[in-house]
């Protein structure tokens, strides 16, 4: 059975559905024939290559807060995935282009590494003090997942490397009517949008093995829009 799930880096709810879906995953029954693959999808894709602003900034330019309401929006996130043992800092992440990630995720993808390179750099975006929208901070991470260091420079050099595959994975998403993400698709069958709770996609991975009808659809999850919204409380 296959789980394709379509994310983008830049968003914390596809960091922390990460980690709730492993961990439905990991009860599940037949979870050595589950392969997962992970689909590109940009929150921004408008944004202007290597260009950053800090998050902290963008959020409170975008929704008309103040730096401490700004604060208070990634407090709420941070809360969430501390809860499932993940690392979260609120000060100090930069917001950028995520189109060079999705390609080199893609090289990872084709070398088998492509997991390996996604926790690297959700770590380092999301909790660590390195900005994955540095070059040299790919390649770095890069290399820890298992990826040799010159064919990730040569990738990252190049515009066009991999350039279609992310922009069909994105083109898929939208024939499949994913609005936001964290998108899970399961054997085809009908998607899950979301950081839904472990037990949603327990459920989930057990109707798509047994060839069910879906159940009615779950209620709806914290997810991140391409208006950049990511289900944060309203004041």
């Amino acid at each position: 059975m296959r789980v394709e799930i379509w994310a983008d880096i830049a968003c914390p709810w596809c960091y922390v559905g990460k980690a709730r879906f492993a961990k439905g995953l990991a009860g599940f029954a037949h979870r050595d024939e589950v392969e997962v693959v992970y689909r590109s999808f940009e929150l921004d894709p408008h944004s202007a290559k290597g260009v950053t602003a800090p998050v902290l900034d963008m959020l409170a330019q975008k929704y008309g807060r103040t730096l401490d309401e700004a604060r208070d929006m990634e407090e709420h996130v941070a809360g969430s995935a501390r809860a499932e043992g993940l690392d979260y800092r609120v000060d100090g992440r930069d917001h950028g282009n995520t189109f060079d990630i999705h390609r080199l995720l893609h090289l990872a993808a084709a070398r088998g590494r492509q997991e390996e390179l996604l926790d690297r750099v959700y770590r380092a975006n999301f909790a660590e003090e390195r900005s994955v929208f540095d070059p040299e901070v790919l390649v770095a991470l890069a290399v820890e997942a298992g990826l040799e260091e010159a064919e990730a420079r040569t990738v990252l050099a190049d515009d066009s490397a991999y350039a279609d595959q992310v922009r069909a994975d994105e083109r898929e998403a939208a024939e499949l009517g994913a609005n936001a993400v964290p998108f899970f698709v399961f054997d085809r069958r009908y998607g899950i949008s979301g950081g839904q709770p472990a037990e949603v996609f327990a459920q989930a991975l057990e109707q798509a093995w047994a060839g069910r009808e879906p159940a009615p659809e779950p209620p709806a999850a914290d997810a991140c829009t391409p208006d950049g919204a990511c289900a944060v409380p309203q004041a």
